[in-house]
């Protein structure tokens, strides 16, 4: 072959090896945007998420100690025969509760997650919060393909299906947080995980364990006087995890000097840190606060609260943030949805 019938066989090859080379691109491209959670297609399953290099890249990336504990919830053995040794009272610890998470765990008894997500290889979790940021962004069936699903207090997901799916592994609540009837938002096999975070919300979960007389007082808000939920389905977390998400994330004063008011982890960011600790891959939606002074901004996908409900929280909103930040700059977590 001459070498000018060469050089027109290979100019003839150069569109097609172009368009092999764009297919490429554009496949690994779109294949990464999924990984990632950044693009609205739905997730073939939760396998997607699994890439090697992005699990990896989390944990290499993180800038503090994560435990890594795969024990989420408190048991009756850690109480029944020994003396469970907390030098924290609630909510970093169990010091001075003990008879009365003796008295609860001998009722609710479970501290286990289902077999099929402990088996797991690579677990996929997503955390939703309750924020106005998830509303209109349809993303109700990409949640429902991952492994846990972490809603937070009495977040409702019946008419808001689109945007926030309906499955539920777990629900993270308080009494003051919590629905009288758990059956309405969630799923029959979603796990209600009591966070403790004083020695009332115990007792109140004791009251109606064991059917006896309401104590009202002692609460920000009137908790739920009956409670219609399934007990084999409660759990209560360890309070190791408010504490590590305190002191190890948020660096925030276990003890507060003076009249210095004490601060605490939302459940949300709460949530953020068990889930690191319990799954391989973390996506969040829902999360943050409106970048407004409007104190009539809403700041739920659902409900009327404004703003002005945030007043004289007992949380350092602007902190968590920033904490939410640093774990996204880290490739720790990714948001589902664009934000500020």
């Amino acid at each position: 072959m001459s070498q000018k019938a060469t050089k027109t066989w290979c100019l003839r090859l150069l569109p097609v090896l172009f368009f092999f080379i764009s297919f490429v691109t554009y496949y690994c491209s779109n294949a990464i945007l999924q990984s990632y959670g950044g693009t609205t297609k739905p997730l073939n399953s939760s396998k997607t998420l699994c890439g090697g290099w992005l699990t990896q890249k989390k944990w290499e990336s993180l800038n503090f100690n994560i435990s890594r504990q795969t024990e989420l919830f408190l048991k009756l053995e850690d109480f029944f025969w020994r003396e469970h040794l907390s030098k924290l009272a609630l909510p970093y610890g169990v010091k001075g509760s003990e008879l009365l998470l003796l008295k609860v765990l001998a009722v609710t008894a479970n501290y286990q997650v289902p077999a099929n997500i402990e088996k797991l290889e690579c677990r996929t979790c997503v955390v939703i919060g309750n924020g106005f940021a998830i509303k209109n962004s349809s993303l109700g069936s990409i949640i429902n393909k991952y492994d846990v699903v972490i809603r937070l207090n009495d977040a409702p997901v019946r008419g808001y299906e689109e945007d926030v799916g309906n499955k539920t592994t777990m629900r993270f609540f308080y009494p003051e947080s919590a629905s009288y009837n758990p059956g309405l938002h969630n799923e029959p096999s979603t796990l209600m995980v009591l966070v403790p975070f004083k020695q009332q919300d115990l007792r109140w979960l004791k009251e109606i364990l064991y059917n006896e007389k309401r104590v009202r007082k002692g609460f920000w808000k009137p908790p739920p006087q009956i409670w219609l939920g399934d007990i084999s389905k409660i759990r209560v977390l360890d309070p190791h995890f408010l504490h590590q998400t305190a002191d190890r994330l948020l660096q925030i004063p276990l003890h507060p000097k003076g009249k210095q008011t004490p601060v605490h982890p939302t459940t949300g960011i709460l949530a953020v840190f068990v889930a690191l600790n319990y799954c391989d891959v973390v996506h969040i939606a829902g999360f943050g606060y409106p970048n407004s002074k409007s104190q009539r901004q809403p700041i739920h996908y659902y409900g009327y609260d404004t703003m002005r409900s945030m007043k004289n929280s007992y949380h350092d909103l602007n902190h968590e943030a920033e904490a939410l930040k640093r774990l996204e700059d880290s490739g720790a977590i990714l948001y589902l949805h664009p934000h500020l």
